[in-house]
C-alpha cells in the first residue's frame, strides 16, 4: 500500500487514465472490426468507408498514447491490403 501523499495521488490517477485508455482502445477495436466484418462480407463498398473511418481513430491512439506508432501502421497496412484484395 502506497504511504505518501503523491503515491496515494498517483494511484488515483492511474486508475482514471486506465479506463479513460481502455475507452479509447475499445473503440479502435470497434471501428476495426467494422470493417473486418464488411471484407468477411464481400462489401467492398462498406469495407472502404468503414476503413476510411477507422483511419484517424488508429492515428488518434497513436496521438493520444494509446496505440504504438507501429502497431497502428500494421493494423491500417493489413486492412487496406485485404480491401484492395476484395
Amino acid at each position: 500500500m502506497a504511504n505518501t501523499p503523491q503515491a496515494k495521488k498517483r494511484i488515483r490517477r492511474n486508475a482514471a487514465r486506465a479506463e479513460i485508455n481502455g475507452a479509447r482502445i475499445s473503440r479502435i477495436r470497434s471501428f476495426v472490426k467494422k470493417v473486418e466484418t464488411a471484407i468477411e462480407g464481400g462489401d467492398k463498398d462498406g469495407a472502404a468507408a468503414a476503413l476510411k473511418s477507422a483511419q484517424p481513430e488508429l492515428a488518434r491512439g497513436v496521438a493520444r498514447g494509446v496505440l504504438h506508432k507501429n502497431t497502428a501502421a500494421r493494423k491500417l497496412s493489413r486492412l487496406t491490403k485485404r480491401v484492395a484484395a476484395l
